[in-house]
């Protein structure tokens, strides 16, 4: 196995992560797969489960500098999921994302550059651009993060661009939209929606429900990374987005539809600070490497669906034990 064939994957056993983990092993079955995941709360091991014989795990923090170390060996690819993504917590506790969305990843890119690794992918996000009323962010727009999160991934952005231009480290930026599939953690709006749908619980719903966003199936963006990582250009940037654009009370009130339950069950809740509106992303460039994706919105949320419906021992762990209930936690 050629030394180039080495990847590390941070954040392997996140919902975005994990979903890359399958896809790798899939397309690239030769491939050596080195995982680096701190498991919390959102990172588990349950989601490479059937992986587990296949890649070298190492529970580990990117923020921790030994820990980055021990992962990045002789690993020629580097591709970081590893974040702290969810944006009710970046209000509430904005310093755990400036230690590993920010220090992690110059941690990372130091590892990256004395070892001279061939690629190294930063998983980055449409909200480092805020919101926009009309038409859709280019990858050369002024990015203007509106919350601690998306400041943090826009400031990881920013050193990666730093290190691309001082040490020629060869480096590309992805920027996906809201993702959903399976393995995502019940704090987010589909996954939370369909368990809580199936659970006859009620569902928040920040504001009226109005705000927009570009729905991307997690498989589709899994074959976005895939092709960026094979043939995206160095020092590039490259948004992943479907034009799927649905209002959160349209996505909420599909998903009620699809399992028969009742509107009532929408409970309208106080909006949350810095909520943005509407994001949308020109995809030319990444539509240029030869992406479009497969999966239309009814289709992934019907897969979804049947995933969560026949996976209950995965998310029931995460509602019961571990008491995760936002309904109570958050909009009582």
């Amino acid at each position: 196995m050629g030394d180039q064939m080495k990847i590390l994957i941070t954040g392997g056993a996140g919902f975005i992560g994990s979903n890359f983990v399958h896809h790798v092993l899939k397309k690239h079955s030769d491939y050596e797969i080195v995982v680096l995941d701190k498991l919390t709360y959102a990172g588990r091991k349950e989601n490479l489960q059937d992986t587990w014989d296949k890649i070298t795990f190492i529970k580990g923090d990117i923020s921790k500098k030994e820990n980055v170390e021990k992962a990045a060996g002789n690993c020629s690819w580097i591709v970081n999921f590893a974040a702290e993504t969810h944006v009710d917590r970046s209000i509430a506790e904005a310093g755990t994302f400036v230690l590993t969305d920010v220090y992690g990843v110059y941690n990372l890119l130091e590892a990256a550059r004395k070892r001279n690794v061939s690629k190294f992918i930063q998983i980055s996000t449409d909200e480092v651009y805020g919101q926009i009323q009309k038409g859709s962010f280019r990858e050369d727009d002024i990015l203007n993060p509106r919350n601690p999160y998306a400041a943090s991934k826009a400031s990881a952005e920013l050193l990666c661009r730093a290190y691309f231009e001082t040490y020629g480290l060869p480096i590309t930026i992805t920027r996906g939209t809201n993702n959903y599939g399976p393995y995502q953690h019940p704090e987010k709006l589909i996954a939370k929606t369909i368990i809580y749908a199936l659970l006859n619980r009620r569902i928040p719903v920040y504001g009226t429900g109005e705000n927009v966003r570009d729905w991307l199936y997690v498989e589709d963006h899994c074959e976005a990374i895939d092709l960026v990582l094979h043939k995206g250009r160095n020092g590039e940037i490259y948004n992943i987005a479907t034009k799927q654009e649905l209002k959160n009370i349209q996505v909420v009130n599909t998903i009620l539809r699809l399992t028969n339950k009742p509107k009532s069950l929408i409970k309208f809740v106080k909006e949350r600070p810095g909520h943005d509106l509407r994001y949308s992303l020109d995809t030319k460039k990444i539509e240029e490497l030869g992406w479009k994706p497969k999966t239309s919105f009814e289709l992934g949320i019907r897969k979804t669906l049947e995933w969560y419906k026949q996976n209950t021992q995965w998310w029931k762990p995460i509602i019961e034990k571990e008491q995760i209930d936002f309904h109570k936690k958050q909009f009582s």
